[in-house]
């Protein structure tokens, strides 16, 4: 790329922090570094047209994790661990609710409800068994029980006649989020250039040198928030994971209202605009969707149509208005990877696919690490 004088003074040149990835965690990332450091020049990389990963793909559950989920976890993560889990889900929403503002994000509170197919009702009775315990666990950090029953009231086919209720869960717009966040990063004179590629860096004694599939410039500090597609820069344990997501045409009179899990959370779905959005599949084909390729599969797409036809709309005509897909990032363990690689580079990685819930915190920690 030719680059002009004007192009490379304005912005290319005193970078004092270099953030790749313009999703959730670098967003917050920035603003953060920008409170802590009013004068310091900004540079966010993002290799899509619009934030690519998770961020600007995702269901949009404001979440912290079905009953069923909680009791895995407990299974392969210590109780100590499981509720630090939550709590930084728990307070990275509110972080994001205090960044931008519930109107912004078109916040609502309408509560979550796991389902259990007629199939699963070994499962439904486990996660019963424990419900008072998971309740009392948690009950000082939400000072109420979280998990209660509630009837079918929304009249699903082939699933047991009782969901497990989550009354503390909540849904945001994903659109109006990022939207609200690039505005943000925008006004506090943080530059962003898309559509640029980082195929590389190396760092010397007082920068580092990043080049990009446009060109290379030097970072007094570089910071990488990509999340799922993170092992392509460094040398950390990230896995890509695939989710596949599709959404109806708007149906009329839907009176489906809240956040959906379904088989321990594989599956989700919720109304947006009177249309349900409905995702998942992974566990299908869980090495398939190790992969960085946005695309979709017939067998996990077919899935997600049947679904819609036996379970959530049985007597209800609809179309498939789009489908897309979107890139998590995944571990053995659940903990995202928040940490100083060298002197001069640093990462906040692996979400868990829960991005929504911790993203604003990681992008808070990432930017504490250079102080």
């Amino acid at each position: 790329m030719n680059l002009s004088y004007w192009e490379i003074k304005s912005w290319l040149t005193n970078i004092d922090f270099c953030i790749v990835g313009s999703g959730i965690v670098g967003l917050n990332c920035a603003l953060r570094l920008k409170e802590q450091f009013p004068k310091s020049k900004i540079l966010i990389l993002e290799k899509g047209t619009l934030p690519q990963g998770a961020s600007t793909k995702n269901a949009g559950f404001a979440c912290f994790g079905s009953l069923s989920e909680i009791i895995d976890d407990l299974n392969t993560h210590s109780e100590e661990d499981v509720i630090q889990l939550i709590s930084k889900r728990v307070n990275g929403l509110k972080l994001l609710r205090q960044t931008l503002g519930d109107k912004q994000l078109n916040y609502q509170q309408l509560g979550g409800y796991e389902l259990f197919l007629d199939a699963d009702e070994a499962l439904f009775q486990s996660c019963i068994s424990k419900k008072e315990t998971i309740n009392k666990l948690l009950k000082p950090h939400f000072k109420d029980n979280i998990f209660s029953l509630k009837d079918n009231i929304f009249n699903f086919k082939n699933v047991n006649k009782q969901y497990i209720f989550n009354q503390f869960e909540g849904q945001i717009d994903t659109g109006k989020m990022m939207e609200s966040l690039l505005e943000k990063a925008h006004s506090k004179g943080i530059k962003i250039l898309n559509n640029m590629q980082v195929e590389g860096f190396s760092e010397d004694t007082d920068s580092v040198k990043i080049k990009t599939n446009q060109f290379e410039f030097s970072a007094s500090k570089l910071l990488i928030a990509t999340n799922g597609f993170a092992s392509k820069l460094i040398n950390q344990k990230v896995k890509p994971a695939r989710a596949q997501v599709l959404i109806t045409k708007p149906i009329e009179n839907l009176q489906i209202k809240g956040t959906f899990h379904l088989d321990r959370g594989y599956y989700y779905f919720r109304n947006i605009d009177n249309r349900i959005l409905i995702g998942g599949g992974r566990n299908l084909d869980f090495k398939g969707e190790e992969t960085t390729e946005f695309n979709q599969t017939a067998i996990i797409q077919n899935k997600l149509e049947a679904l819609l036809k036996t379970t959530i709309l049985p007597e209800t005509p609809f179309e498939i208005d789009y489908r897309w897909s979107g890139i998590m990032g995944i571990g053995n363990q659940k903990k995202a990877i928040v940490k100083q690689l060298s002197n001069r580079v640093f990462c906040g990685v692996r979400l868990g696919g829960m991005g929504v819930a911790i993203g604003s915190l990681v992008g808070k920690e990432l930017a504490d690490l250079t102080a």
